[in-house]
């Protein structure tokens, strides 16, 4: 439910569905945002619902839509956008069924699998990215080669990256019947290609790499390109984190 006291704009979009905060901030900055009948490019403008007139792309936000929290199970080969510039395939095409405008929380990219959650919700997609709230992703990694005790050491300690050095990660390694090598990945950051870049820097390139858990949610069955809808008490237990 949207508060009628005034808040600030970022918030105000995000509670209405329209995006995380920090994109709405980006949609602001980029001019597609007007306030009764005015552009607003500053995403710290203070708007009252009910009595201030909002619009985004010129369409004027009224209702709060039905907030909706859905789980995906990504394939490769999907993008974490709404539209893509060289006409690739988005996760938005796998939702059949979904009125709503939802958007993933984070991004898994176009070679990695797995879990992804999405969702209208802003305020909660807000919370679950923000650094301070350490929110767990587990990522089951194919790799070229066992790493070895040095490796797993670093792992678990910090890797340093050319961004710096990573958060210690949780890691255990799996050998299947047929011989691969799996790593098992649990990070709380969200940098860019990260899990992959760990592994290589500790020679251990990585072939395939799914995303199995996020914030206490699994795939649970689910087969790849298929999606639900979180139960009622997934959805408390993410808004409790």
């Amino acid at each position: 439910m949207v508060s009628n006291e005034a808040q600030r704009l970022q918030k105000y979009l995000a509670a209405m569905g329209v995006a995380s905060r920090r994109a709405c901030e980006e949609l602001t900055a980029a001019g597609r945002v007007r306030v009764n009948g005015r552009t607003v490019t500053e995403p710290g403008t203070k708007v009252t619902p009910g009595a201030d007139q909002v619009e985004v792309d010129g369409r004027l936000l009224q209702d709060a839509p039905r907030l909706r929290y859905i789980l995906l199970n990504k394939p490769t080969g999907y993008i974490c956008s709404a539209a893509d510039e060289k006409g690739r395939r988005t996760v938005l095409d796998l939702l059949d069924g979904v009125e709503e405008r939802v958007f993933p929380v984070g991004r898994l990219d176009y070679d990695t699998s797995g879990l992804l959650l999405l969702t209208n919700d802003g305020e909660l997609t807000n919370r679950l990215l923000h650094p301070s709230h350490q929110v767990e992703k587990t990522y089951l990694a194919l790799v070229e080669k066992e790493p070895d005790r040095q490796g797993l050491e670093h792992l678990r300690r910090g890797v340093l990256l050319e961004d710096g050095l990573t958060a210690p990660a949780e890691v255990r390694c799996r050998r299947s019947r047929g011989g691969e090598i799996w790593v098992e990945l649990t990070i709380h950051e969200g940098r860019n290609r990260q899990v992959r870049r760990m592994l290589a820097a500790v020679g251990c390139p990585v072939l395939r790499l799914k995303r199995i858990r996020l914030a206490g949610l699994e795939l649970a069955g689910l087969q790849p390109g298929r999606w639900r809808e979180l139960t009622p008490e997934e959805t408390a237990r993410l808004k409790a984190l």
